[in-house]
């Protein structure tokens, strides 16, 4: 069924003034009860979710804002954010985010076969798909989960995955993960209450928090005019930057698809990855240099603003109504990450990890460089670079990942 708006400027203005709404009153004391209990933060992403349906008032199929989103407004936030970061308190961060982070990815590992046993074991008659093609199907969630996209694609033609179920896999794989997405965005409002519950120990967090704001406090000014130019001109000049390296590299390195795919290093062959890690790689660079006074004419606040933009577009794609037509494989994801979670909330409250870092580590598997910065922001804008750095990780195991537990879950249903 056709949406009743599918003109992108008409779309963007019902997005926007659902954020705007949204923002103006979270911040009104009648609203103060409500918002206790509903962050705002989740509400950008759940109401564009609640126009696509059961109101089908905008669907994504029909606009291309998430893409504009993503590959222009996304690169332009992870400069901006850069910009102001302190990188030796980025770095000293420590271990435990790229503990939580293999701890993510092995929760995925693992929870795939897991699951795939547990729901053939108690719905074995629920389940539509023949055992041979249901683990191959999988094993495209799997690289998704890990990786991204490319390692995705790479699953489907390594385990030889047939269209029509593909198509299928796509839809668990997009409505669980963004089920997931909305948790952490919920969570992200009350990481003071989880992290007490993890007794964790914030202090490198926190510590990285209160020197960017401290510097910002010291630079903060009203911009003019032509500073908020140059602003601009850094951010999508940045952006321009990145997308001539991601267009040039790819084609050079197709020169090689044959070895990079024999290695599993599909996600090479991405421009979206590069994307991602050039923009990171240029708001790094640009925090050791004067650029970086620009978080005094707001850079942190347009980067903000790019990535709600973005959960409003991210959100706008969640169908929810294809739950109900996917029920037996819905089950399975369901469960897959449930273990997910339960393996990585076991190991942060072992290693007293951040509830940060539990979630970042997550999203930067389970959602890749689109949500993973996203997802830091949520906790403080400050944090995005770590989510970004993260996803980068992500793309580089995510073959890897995926084809073990490709392996697992045949092993599961022979």
């Amino acid at each position: 069924m056709e949406s009743l708006f599918t003109n992108d400027a008409i779309v963007l203005g019902i997005l926007l003034c659902v954020l705007g709404l949204i923002f103006h009153t979270s911040h009104q004391e009648r609203f103060k009860a409500f918002y206790r209990f509903v962050p705002p933060l989740f509400l950008c992403y759940f109401v564009p979710a609640l126009l696509n349906w059961p109101l089908g008032l905008i669907s994504p199929e029909e606009t291309q804002l998430y893409f504009v989103a993503s590959r222009y407004l996304l690169p332009a936030s992870l400069i901006l954010l850069c910009l102001s970061i302190d990188f030796q308190s980025l770095l000293n961060l420590g271990s435990k985010a790229i503990i939580m982070f293999f701890t993510a990815t092995l929760g995925i590992v693992l929870g795939g076969p897991v699951a795939l046993l547990f729901v053939s074991w108690f719905l074995s008659d629920a389940i539509s798909v023949a055992p041979d093609q249901l683990w191959r199907g999988l094993s495209t969630i799997a690289g998704s989960w890990i990786g991204g996209g490319a390692n995705q694609a790479a699953m489907k033609e390594i385990f030889e995955v047939a269209d029509n179920l593909f198509g299928s896999m796509l839809v668990v794989d997009i409505v669980v993960a963004n089920i997931w997405l909305a948790f952490l965005f919920y969570g992200a409002d009350r990481t003071e209450r989880i992290d007490k519950w993890l007794k964790s120990d914030v202090s490198a967090i926190e510590g990285l928090k209160i020197k960017v704001a401290e510097y910002k406090a010291r630079v903060n000014k009203i911009p003019s005019t032509t500073e908020l130019f140059v602003l601009l001109a850094v951010a999508f000049g940045g952006v321009a930057i990145s997308h001539l390296f991601s267009d040039s590299i790819v084609p050079l390195l197709s020169q090689y698809q044959e070895q990079l795919e024999a290695l599993q290093l599909n996600s090479l062959l991405s421009g979206f990855f590069w994307l991602i890690v050039v923009a990171t790689t240029i708001g790094l660079g640009l925090s050791f240099t004067r650029a970086r006074q620009l978080e005094g004419v707001g850079a942190s606040n347009w980067g903000s603003i790019f990535i709600y933009i973005l959960v409003a577009t991210i959100g706008m794609k969640m169908d929810l109504k294809e739950v109900f037509n996917n029920l037996d494989l819905f089950a399975i994801g369901i469960v897959w990450i449930f273990i997910h979670v339960l393996i990585l909330i076991i190991v942060a409250k072992l290693i007293r990890a951040p509830f940060f870092f539990v979630a970042v580590g997550s999203q930067a598997n389970v959602g890749g460089a689109a949500s993973a910065p996203v997802v830091a922001s949520a906790f403080s804008p400050t944090l995005a670079p770590v989510g970004a750095l993260m996803a980068v990780l992500g793309y580089a195991v995510g073959t890897y990942g995926a084809i073990i537990c490709a392996y697992l879950m045949k092993a599961v249903v022979s």
